[in-house]
């Protein structure tokens, strides 16, 4: 725990490796999209040109995510006592937005047109367009193997699968360039087939089709994106693994009779608020409530870098007021005593 602590006041942590990601992302998907734009306007490719819009919406996404993660590492002040953490997910937010208006809607109406007999059925100089596709596979994959291993690396010191990592993570920057890179090499490998398609039969319907498939994927990724965007600005639960070992220390603590009821939010990447209201022995002084409480907060937040606030509340365990919101958000009122995670 310490030697992340560390990291992360020297510049080393996963905020620096997110800009990392970040950045080589961008630079691969500025390189990728100005190379699509020539070989689309080369070649009149439908599924070219919708790959195109993909890198032109990656490359201003990754300026989005770099604004996020610069804006949301403010410290907290007297308008935002939490902090700024929640900003990331706004821009975040703004990354799925701008994939399916600038990515998908464009792929769409490139399908439709070719589908139509709005654009013209025959291509040239197909060889620049292979070329390029095959130039934005190798940029892409690498940009796509930095943010995997940023992910996995995270997933790993989390303990958890990669698909329960990315559900639960509370940072999503390097969870959207993956997802974006994801989708770019998928993209890649349906417009390579299109336009060969389209080259061996000499029927632009392929084109179309592989244009209309590119817009599909892009409506997935944003869905996806905003999915977990979602949850994070609403505010969601700590990991239940966290939550539980809070509980089963606060019920671990001599002064503690019962905790009646405890609360976790997530107010940014790697950021917790707890808070909890626990019933005292009544033979405790207001002095020893109030050490208990200073040296209980202290302990939860050595034993989770994440946990940045905590609060703590004396109750009576009888109130039938509390008992009954209690039982509305759990269906059930908590136990005296947790079992550790």
């Amino acid at each position: 725990m310490a030697a992340q602590r560390g990291a992360r006041e020297n510049g080393d942590g996963p905020e620096h490796e997110s800009a990392l990601t970040v950045v080589l992302a961008f630079a691969a998907n500025l390189g990728i999209a100005v190379a699509k734009i020539v070989a689309a306007l080369i070649t009149g490719s439908a599924s070219m040109a919708a790959e195109a819009a993909h890198s032109v919406a990656d490359t201003f996404n990754e300026v989005l995510l770099l604004v996020g993660l610069r804006r949301s590492g403010r410290p907290a002040d007297r308008r935002h006592p939490l902090g700024h953490g929640k900003e990331r997910y706004i821009w975040t937010l703004l990354v799925a937005v701008a994939i399916f208006g600038m990515g998908a809607l464009f792929s769409y109406y490139q399908g439709i047109q070719t589908l139509t007999g709005h654009r013209g059925a025959a291509e040239s100089d197909v060889a620049v367009g292979y070329a390029v596709l095959g130039v934005a596979f190798v940029l892409e994959a690498i940009s796509w193997q930095q943010a995997l291993r940023q992910v996995r690396a995270a997933a790993r010191e989390e303990g958890l699968p990669l698909a329960a990592y990315i559900r639960r993570t509370d940072e999503p920057t390097a969870i959207s360039v993956l997802l974006e890179d994801s989708a770019a090499l998928i993209g890649l490998l349906i417009a390579f087939g299109g336009l060969g398609l389209h080259q061996l039969t000499g029927s632009a319907t392929w084109d179309g089709v592989g244009s209309l498939l590119i817009g599909v994927l892009l409506t997935a990724v944003a869905l996806v994106l905003g999915r977990i965007n979602l949850n994070l600005l609403i505010g969601s639960q700590a990991d239940p693994r966290l939550v539980a070992d809070v509980r089963a220390r606060l019920g671990r603590a001599p002064e503690v009779e019962w905790v009646v009821d405890i609360v976790t939010v997530t107010f940014g990447a790697d950021r917790v608020l707890v808070c909890a209201r626990l019933d005292f022995r009544d033979s405790l002084t207001a002095g020893d409530v109030e050490r208990a409480c200073v040296r209980m907060a202290r302990e939860l937040r050595d034993a989770h870098e994440e946990v940045d606030e905590v609060f703590l509340e004396p109750v009576p365990r009888d109130d039938a007021e509390l008992r009954e919101r209690v039982i509305a958000r759990y269906g059930r009122v908590l136990r005296p005593k947790e079992p550790d995670a």
